[in-house]
């Protein structure tokens, strides 16, 4: 059945698969987006949704979008500290905490059927298992405590009012409209020009996820209502790919001869031997499982590149290069 929804976040990675997905699936699709939002990941579905331009730190219009759009199902994906160039603590607090809070209380104003959140694996910190969701939170940088605090926040209002609220703890989502300063984008862009990028140690591992099935969990966690009030789901596969499989899979897909220059770039104080997801609760309540190895989702990927002539210049791919 056909849903009037609303996306935050649109115009990032995630976020903008999410929103394909939706239309995909029939729905009636609105977008909230930042004033000065970059446009390059909506440009070709502009013409399917309906955009507004609302900054969430702006209580009293966002309020009054939500009581026009009146959205069943809301998607909040929109924040700030995920990559290494956005250090403004106060910008994340204002994006990922408060501005979380006035989307909910908005949603809470007009009612809604269901909410979902996007958490980050980072709110759990460093750990050397899989943490469950009801394991305690050792967030290890400012964006990790912002999300953790939205996380709880969430969860708390889920908890008060009895209402169809669910923050998803996202691991290493990759693929379509994946910013292209991160690895999987990197390693294709140097890949379909025979060459590899600097690299940190072969060790460093994460819990690669590919795009498509994480947008699938999203539209599982709203649409199955039997789920407890505030609920949290981890986001990932349950497989630790190495950097050093990850880079063969490159050179495997994409025919690259270079040899991986090994420390050839700095740690960074995320860089991790273990990081992986314990997806147990989210499979057994969502009945969710990813559908990509990581293998299939790389090669996935690369075909989207090649395929989508307008993420060339984002990615740095030349059009002689592309197949």
């Amino acid at each position: 059945m056909s849903k009037r929804v609303l996306v935050t976040g649109s115009t990032g990675f995630v976020g903008a698969n999410v929103a394909r997905r939706l239309i995909a699936d029939g729905h009636e699709v609105n977008l909230l987006v930042r004033p000065g939002y970059q446009p390059w990941r909506i440009g070709d579905i502009r013409h399917t949704v309906r955009l507004h331009e609302v900054d969430l730190q702006d209580d009293a219009q966002l309020s009054r979008v939500v009581r026009q759009v009146r959205p069943e199902w809301f998607f909040h994906l929109a924040a700030h500290g995920a990559y290494p160039s956005q250090t403004n603590l106060q910008e994340m607090v204002r994006t990922n905490l408060v501005g979380t809070i006035n989307l909910l209380k908005a949603g809470l104003g007009a009612g809604f059927e269901a909410f979902v959140n996007a958490g980050s694996s980072s709110e759990y910190g460093l750990k050397d298992h899989p943490p469950s969701e009801t394991e305690w939170l050792e967030p290890n940088s400012d964006y990790a405590v912002t999300k953790a605090a939205a996380t709880h926040y969430c969860s708390y209002v889920g908890r008060r009012d009895g209402v169809h609220v669910v923050t998803l703890r996202l691991y290493s989502a990759y693929g379509p409209f994946e910013e292209p300063s991160r690895l999987m984008p990197t390693l294709v862009s140097h890949g379909l020009r025979g060459t590899l990028p600097p690299l940190v140690t072969p060790n460093i591992a994460r819990d690669y996820v590919y795009v498509s099935d994480v947008a699938d969990a999203f539209v599982r966690a709203a649409a199955q209502l039997n789920q407890p009030p505030g609920a949290v789901y981890n986001v990932g596969t349950g497989v630790q790919t190495y950097l050093w499989q990850a880079v063969e899979t490159a050179r495997t897909v994409l025919g690259i001869r270079a040899e991986p220059a090994w420390g050839s770039m700095p740690h960074r104080q995320w860089d991790t031997t273990t990081w992986i997801a314990d997806r147990r609760t989210i499979t057994e309540a969502l009945d969710w499982t990813p559908r990509y190895t990581f293998e299939d989702g790389f090669r996935q990927f690369v075909r989207w590149v090649q395929d989508t002539p307008f993420c060339w210049p984002q990615y740095g791919v030349a059009r002689d290069r592309a197949r």
